[in-house]
């Protein structure tokens, strides 16, 4: 039977490498305060149980390596925040998948951000509000090139970092985030049937902060990628 209104083009991110090709996109899932000092930055201490909250597929925003992306100033916020992440796609599903199995469920990672309206986010926390206008709105989650799994080397020594206009703002390694990647996968399977096509964004380190028009942020996950962006 046929749509009634015109099926927009399914959301994709671009897969490095000479044979290229496009990764579909089904849920962009978030894990949230995963980083120690991050958490403590954001006034709360301890391994607290992990949390997710959601994007819709259509806020990622995909940039090819080498290139600088776009990211337009969002709207009712003057306090645009930037995460940095390693982004974790998932290439086999599964429902409550134990840590030990959650590698063999990765397709590939990326290197991303998650972009937050923070006073947005600020006030809704305050009400006892979801705070889904804060962080799942259009172009929030800018995203690099897919690597495959089998290309990328990933440990705790692995250096995640963000630059703004050329001057550091985030700069950690992955084994300090709380919860693992396979501790993560585990967690999040428990609570959704993960899908092909989902991304994990799997926490900021310390040294969130603002942005405005006219900042270029270029991130990175060594061994992983890169991503650059601009917001207008």
């Amino acid at each position: 039977m046929p749509f009634v209104i015109p099926v927009a083009a399914p959301a994709s991110v671009p897969v490095h490498g000479p044979s290229g090709g496009q990764f579909p996109v089904h849920r962009v899932y978030c894990v949230g305060r995963n980083c120690a000092q991050h958490a403590v930055e954001m006034g709360f201490t301890g391994r607290e149980p992990p949390f997710f909250f959601l994007k819709p597929a259509d806020a990622v925003l995909p940039v090819r390596e080498g290139a600088t992306g776009e990211m337009h100033y969002p709207s009712l916020t003057r306090d645009l925040h930037h995460e940095v992440e390693l982004v974790v796609a998932i290439g086999q599903g599964g429902h409550d998948i134990a840590a030990k199995d959650a590698l063999a469920h990765v397709w590939g990672y990326a290197v991303g951000l998650d972009m937050t309206r923070r006073d947005l986010q600020g006030e809704m926390k305050k009400q006892g509000r979801p705070w889904c206008i804060g962080k799942a709105f259009e172009e929030s989650a800018p995203i690099g090139e897919l690597h495959r799994a089998a290309e990328c080397r990933i440990d705790a020594e692995t250096e995640i970092r963000l630059d703004v206009n050329g001057q550091t703002r985030q700069s950690s390694r992955i084994g300090k985030l709380i919860w693992s990647i396979p501790e993560i996968i585990e967690h999040l399977s428990a609570a959704w049937t993960l899908a092909p096509g989902d991304l994990i964004y799997t926490g900021t380190p310390e040294g969130v902060g603002a942005v405005v028009q006219g900042d270029v942020l270029s991130a990175s996950v060594t061994g992983v990628g890169s991503l650059q962006v601009k917001i207008v």
